[in-house]
């Protein structure tokens, strides 16, 4: 008798789970395991998938083969390089200001946030427009101070400059809220214990906000991490990829190989390649956080 409660409980569990079983299937499970079947066919997504011709490894060769998947990776680096301590400092900042008991500071919080909720579709048409060297509103509000600016979209150094800023401007809301988070987490005891010793401002925030905040920078950076190297969407609107592929990304090829050049099996292939990517840089990181990251017991 009471195995067959225990059975009826599991069937019970099964079927109130078949919903998103099925949606895990048809959505991600199947459309992984296809991308890495096409990804050794010179399937050109116009052909039947009777006629795909299996070609074995010569996808991922023609990837390290080629000089833009390269020009693509630096890309990225350099975008981290730029992007990272950034949204981490000046998110760690916010996150210390939004912290503050102060008037209409709920207000504050959702003003910070807007940018986050706003569509990459959008912002990136808007930055687009303030950013026309000939017509753009930063280069008209430069020249009311004597400064002539550049050309950002169409310059090869100024551009991904461009991309960083905007990235970070759209993204810092989400940083600061998530630190927030971790912030209030962390017990006044600590900071009381602190004043009785006479320790500064700067010390406490040294020695006790860092620490205590450290699990939540760690998963700040793992996540802002992840996301750079799919960088795309402001990529596209806002430069193609250009200027003479200044900006172009692993996604970005990802995106015109499958979609303009009907080269769906390299492009399966580079996508691959790009989580191989993905998942040893995060296994690096969760190595890493051993080092610096405090866990409170």
């Amino acid at each position: 008798m009471a195995g067959q409660r225990k059975w009826s409980r599991r069937l019970a569990a099964l079927v109130f789970l078949l919903p998103a079983l099925a949606g895990l299937l048809a959505f991600q499970l199947l459309p992984m395991v296809s991308s890495v079947v096409i990804s050794f066919t010179d399937w050109d997504m116009i052909a039947k998938w009777t006629d795909m011709r299996f070609i074995g490894w010569d996808n991922y060769a023609a990837v390290f083969r080629e000089e833009k998947s390269y020009t693509s990776l630096k890309n990225v680096f350099v975008f981290l390089i730029g992007y990272m301590p950034l949204v981490t400092a000046l998110g760690t900042f916010l996150a210390v200001l939004l912290n503050r008991k102060i008037r209409a500071i709920k207000l504050y919080r959702a003003a910070v946030f807007v940018p986050v909720i706003t569509s990459w579709v959008a912002v990136s048409i808007v930055w687009r427009w303030l950013l026309n060297g000939q017509s753009g509103l930063i280069n008209f509000l430069l020249s009311k101070i004597g400064i002539h600016g550049p050309i950002w979209l169409q310059d090869d150094t100024w551009a991904m400059v461009s991309i960083i800023a905007v990235t970070v401007w759209k993204d810092i809301g989400f940083v600061s809220v998530i630190l927030l988070a971790g912030l209030q987490d962390i017990s006044e005891d600590y900071y009381e214990a602190a004043e009785l010793d006479g320790a500064s401002a700067w010390l406490k925030f040294r020695r006790i906000t860092l620490p205590m905040l450290s699990p939540t920078l760690y998963f700040v950076v793992t996540i802002s991490l992840i996301n750079s190297f799919q960088l795309f969407d402001q990529v596209l609107i806002m430069t193609n990829g250009g200027p003479a592929g200044a900006t172009s990304t692993l996604v970005e090829q990802v995106y015109k190989n499958a979609f303009q050049f009907n080269k769906m099996g390299f492009a399966a292939a580079q996508s691959w390649v790009l989580f191989v990517i993905i998942f040893a840089v995060s296994m690096l990181l969760q190595r890493l956080q051993r080092r610096w990251v405090v866990y409170e017991r």
